[in-house]
């Protein structure tokens, strides 16, 4: 059965020939500009309604739209671009809706939305200093708290990136400098059988072949199999290969499973190997004293990725990459820029990562955190696990297969199903979550299709855990036939 919700293009309406624009192209550096003003003010009035009504519409919006994207001959007015922007906002995804549990993409802080918007305003670059003298510092000084909260070390530090995607290819980048393994394609990273499919695309972008990808076979809660892995790193080095790194996962993308962290980071400190951990999903359980244990190892990376985007609610995007020899950046990285000042520290930010130009999306974060407080972060927290107990007991006394790790991410599937049934299952079950603006996921994992719930919208309450599982238990009884 298909989606309720089809991929439908809702045409944009064609506006008449705009009236001379009373919005400046620019802000005035000399004077407050009413017009501007007040343009920015709808737009956030447009936004806070579309907040504001978001309980009415479904997640999933009925209808793809699609605005015209080409400019016209002559620029909008104020209140054109208005009406394009509001075209968009309804074919748009609703994070804000309590029924939203289907992906890591919570919503939005409000200190966040404003801190973006302050960012776009001010249009600083941390390429370099000098085009963003306070921010670089800001983002040097953020990303150390941070690093050193996650227990990386007093020295520890970071560079902010566009996705974890991004994190991970620079983390690896670095591991290979690190290890004096540049230009060598015989070079291995050993990963979790569930590892984001980052790690692949990183070591392609790396220019290694697609065996230098060595995944390790998973136990039955989702985490890496530490024995296994020695066997490999032993094989590896009995064979002279060398080792680029191990990945270690914090969290992963289907059921939240954590790789034992403290036994992996003991068998590459026992062979002085590169341990990368790819915490996107679950390191900002370690910002809270009474979460840290359930990611217990951590603090042995040298390197880590955190994304403060998906549980927290800090505006996409929010990623960290952070190492407990940040110094190792720009060793890796650094070029020099012949047409900027020198740098006022070790390296300009555009010398510590991939990225150049880059906006300043520590402020968003920075912003953010501030609003929640470690208080607030302890409670987002403690909210999304709470969530994902009440729904994991909702649906105990059914005939489902649960896939889960300690974090806010649950996955589940009849027991007994074919793949070809659990794929038919997992449609039409979505397909009556949606009639009830709910919305779970449905990935393909180890051979068959479930459902998966994030938890990490603080918007859901018992009332949508409830209908979730009265929904599941109509599906499961009605799959009977099928097993």
């Amino acid at each position: 059965m298909g989606e309720p919700c089809g991929a439908a293009l809702a045409p944009a309406p064609q506006h008449e020939p705009a009236a001379p624009a009373s919005l400046p192209l620019f802000p005035d550096p000399a004077q407050l500009d009413p017009a501007l003003s007040a343009f920015l003010q709808q737009a956030g009035d447009q936004l806070c309604r579309w907040w504001a009504d978001s309980s009415t519409r479904s997640p999933l919006p009925l209808l793809s739209v699609l605005p015209e994207a080409a400019p016209g001959p002559t620029g909008l007015d104020p209140i054109a671009l208005l009406d394009d922007l509001q075209l968009v906002m309804d074919g748009a995804f609703n994070p804000v809706h309590p029924g939203s549990m289907a992906h890591l993409d919570p919503p939005p802080l409000t200190a966040s939305v404003a801190a973006d918007l302050i960012c776009a305003g001010l249009n600083n670059n941390l390429l370099a200093e000098e085009l963003s003298p306070s921010l670089s510092r800001l983002e040097r000084s953020l990303c150390a708290w941070m690093a050193e909260r996650l227990g990386l070390g007093d020295q520890a530090g970071g560079v902010a990136a566009s996705g974890g995607s991004l994190s991970n290819l620079m983390a690896l980048v670095v591991a290979r400098h690190q290890r004096g393994l540049v230009g060598v394609p015989e070079a291995l990273v050993f990963c979790s059988a569930d590892a984001h499919v980052s790690i692949a695309k990183a070591l392609a972008v790396m220019g290694l072949p697609a065996t230098a990808l060595r995944p390790v076979p998973v136990d039955g809660h989702g985490g890496l199999q530490v024995d296994d892995l020695a066997a490999q790193l032993d094989g590896a080095a009995a064979a002279g290969v060398p080792v680029l790194a191990v990945v270690a996962t914090a969290g992963t993308t289907v059921r939240g499973a954590i790789d034992p962290l403290a036994a992996i980071a003991a068998l590459c400190r026992q062979r002085q190997i590169w341990l990368h951990v790819d915490g996107a999903i679950g390191a900002v359980f370690g910002l809270s004293a009474a979460h840290a244990h359930l990611i217990d190892g951590l603090s042995n990376a040298d390197s880590l990725t955190v994304n403060p985007q998906k549980l927290l609610g800090i505006t996409k995007t929010s990623s960290l990459l952070l190492l407990r020899q940040p110094d190792a950046l720009a060793a890796c990285f650094a070029t020099g820029l012949p047409y900027m000042e020198p740098s006022w520290a070790d390296a300009h930010g555009g010398e510590c990562g991939l990225q150049g130009t880059r906006p300043a999306e520590v402020l968003k974060l920075w912003l953010g955190l501030r609003q929640l407080g470690l208080s607030g972060i302890a409670q987002l927290l403690d909210g999304a696990l709470q969530r994902r107990s009440q729904l994991q007991a909702l649906l105990a006394g059914l005939p489902l297969e649960h896939c889960s790790g300690p974090l806010h991410l649950l996955a589940f599937t009849p027991e007994g199903l074919a793949p070809a049934q659990a794929e038919q299952w997992s449609l039409q079950t979505r397909h009556h979550l949606l009639e009830r603006q709910l919305m779970l996921s449905r990935p393909l994992y180890q051979g068959r299709h479930h459902l998966k719930a994030v938890l990490g919208n603080p918007h859901t309450g018992a009332a949508q855990l409830e209908a979730v599982a009265e929904v599941v238990a109509a599906s499961v009884h009605a799959s009977v036939p099928l097993r």
